[in-house]
């Protein structure tokens, strides 16, 4: 009956995990109030996860990540880079191995952020569009990420599932042997090969335009000096050139959906418009209409001559997702503009105050140069305009390398276990002063932390009733004729599926116990069983919703869902036929 109750609860979760509506925090802790009741885990267990190891030391980890951004020595790499000249195939090496070696030591997704500015920087300059080089650092922040025990949650969950199972975790550079090599052969075909095949759509060549977008969607006004005034839709063409689609139209309040051609535009009229950002100055010039979001700051601010325009995509954190303009007041509480809003794969419908915020929308947003930045950091969004180094922060580079080093030296040397050890570095960076206080909490990706405080218990579920046996004797048996090695490709397999559409780190929970339950059914060692798991799990390369960072590089590089396939899919092929031997190379069976 329990194990019933448990697979039909995990069924429950990958369907909503799939659907992709409820975030993935809210997923699992559904999935754990449900065992709780069902009576499986103890009401007194239910929090526990919360004090595991894997949990403190991901979010120590988040804030070492954080402070290593803000001690500059991110933007000094990437200054160095920008210096690397034209080639555009040596700027994608570049990228790649500075994203994958930074994701190694810090939070992948921080580490793609820092860097995203630049890479859409250099791919302009190169001529190429920002397409062929913001999905190749995204996936080298996940082939970075799994060298290292830090480098990314699923190897430190897998860390802990060894330290119960063998009474020894693995330590901070067991994962490098294996990782090491898939980060080899897949940055290799990254930038040899994978960009090539990704979808060829032309570069831009102003300097305004950040990135490759489609379809922004805006608003404008017909005012009073409109030359559109008094003409019809229809008449459109003969005052601009401009490539826009007329949306909708709302005179005194009320919306018109699809005006026709003979529809007269009339003073105050508000016109729903979809286009790009050049397009778009090109309409505005070219009628006279003004940008509804376009609203004056007070003349008597400081700085309020020095208004800028910038571009910035909603990342998966972010506390404007699942509200809209309106509901937040940006202008009021941020001090910034809503001028438009660009989503992929969906045509946006409402009003744009009355957008829903989603994870990996593009933002156009007005504001004061001198504060739109922390504005724009406020709500959790990633600028896409280049930003200039950091000021002040290089003489923090020695400090916060000295502590972070030393941090690593303590682990390896098992003088204290890896939590204890990442969360006094944490401490320290804070208290010479490289991490600002404020930023501390803010830096933790909390809907990660609590979703694997939540998971761990219903992990836990999974293996005491049963049900973790149950589907380790199926393969079993499935495999009795196979091979070890056929046996841990399977495992391989169904982790990296899993891990395509639901978050990394609830796979790895859900699989682990499930890999040590074949492991022992065939009488070989956890250890490579256990190290195919943590792989699979750092391969989300076939879709923009298995990790943040391939969420994060949708908008800026004009991908749709279907693209991911086309680099993702060799390149999981890639990791399987070199993932198989360097497992059972390095952990023998």
């Amino acid at each position: 009956m329990e194990v019933n109750l448990v697979f039909g609860t995990l069924v429950l979760v990958l369907a909503l995990f799939a659907w992709g509506r409820l975030r993935h925090d809210i997923v699992a802790l559904i999935a754990l109030f449900l065992l709780v009741i069902a009576g499986i885990i103890p009401p007194p267990a239910a929090f526990s996860g919360f004090s595991h190891p894997a949990v403190i030391t991901v979010a120590a980890v988040l804030v070492i990540g954080k402070a290593l951004e803000f001690s500059g020595l991110i933007d000094l790499l990437g200054k160095w880079v920008m210096k690397l000249g034209r080639g555009f195939i040596l700027q994608v090496i570049s990228m790649c191995l500075l994203v994958a070696i930074a994701s190694a030591f810090m939070n992948n997704v921080g580490a793609l952020a820092i860097m995203m500015p630049v890479a859409i920087s250099m791919a302009r300059k190169s001529g190429y569009p920002p397409s062929h080089i913001l999905m190749p650092i995204a996936f080298s922040s996940l082939l970075g990420g799994m060298t290292t025990l830090i480098g990314t949650p699923p190897n430190i969950i897998i860390a802990t599932f060894r330290a119960d199972e063998m009474g020894e975790a693995f330590g901070m550079f067991d994962f490098s042997p294996v990782g090491i090599s898939l980060s080899i052969a897949g940055i290799i075909f990254i930038t040899l090969a994978g960009w090539r095949l990704l979808p060829k759509r032309a570069a831009r060549d102003s300097e305004k335009v950040s990135f490759d977008i489609e379809e922004y969607i805006t608003e404008v006004k017909v005012s009073r000096n409109a030359k559109i005034k008094g003409r019809t839709i229809g008449e459109l063409e003969k005052v601009t050139k401009s490539a826009v689609q007329i949306l909708g139209m709302v005179r005194n309040g009320k919306r018109i959906h699809a005006p026709g051609p003979e529809e007269i535009f009339r003073l105050n009229d508000i016109i729903i418009i979809e286009t790009d950002t050049e397009e778009l100055k090109t309409f505005l010039d070219d009628t006279g209409t003004k940008l509804v979001g376009d609203k004056k700051f007070r003349k008597d601010a400081e700085g309020s001559k020095n208004i800028r325009i910038t571009e910035a995509v909603v990342m998966a954190d972010s506390p404007i997702i699942g509200q809209s303009a309106a509901a937040l007041h940006m202008r009021s509480r941020y001090g910034v503009n809503l001028l438009a809003v660009a989503r992929k794969e969906q045509k946006i419908r409402r009003r744009l105050d009355h957008v829903i915020f989603r994870t990996g929308d593009v933002l156009l947003l007005q504001g004061r140069d001198h504060t739109l930045n922390d504005a724009i950091n406020g709500i959790g969004c990633l600028p896409l305009a280049q930003r200039g180094l950091r000021l002040g922060y290089k003489k923090k580079i020695p400090v916060s390398l000295g502590i972070f080093v030393t941090a690593i030296i303590i682990v390896v040397a098992g003088l204290l276990p890896v939590q204890v050890a990442f969360s006094l570095a944490a401490l320290a960076l804070v208290l010479f002063g490289v991490l600002p206080l404020k930023k501390v909490y803010t830096s933790i990706d909390w809907p990660v932390i609590v979703l694997l405080a939540a998971m761990i218990p219903v992990g836990e579920a999974l293996e005491t009733s049963g049900g973790a046996a149950s589907i380790a004797s199926l393969i079993l048996k499935a495999g009795e004729s196979m091979p070890s090695w056929a046996i841990l490709t399977v495992i391989l397999l169904v982790t990296m599926f899993l891990s395509d559409i639901i978050n990394n780190a609830a796979t790895v929970v859900l699989m682990a116990p499930i890999a040590i339950g074949v492991a022992h059914g065939l009488g070989y060692s956890v250890d490579p069983f256990l190290m195919a798991v943590a792989v699979g799990g750092s391969c989300a390369f076939l879709t923009p919703i298995g990790h943040q960072s391939n969420t994060l590089v949708m908008g800026p590089g004009g991908y749709r869902f279907t693209d991911y396939w086309r680099m993702g899919l060799p390149l999981e092929v890639i990791i399987v036929l070199v993932g198989i031997p360097a497992i059972l190379a390095f952990w023998p069976l």
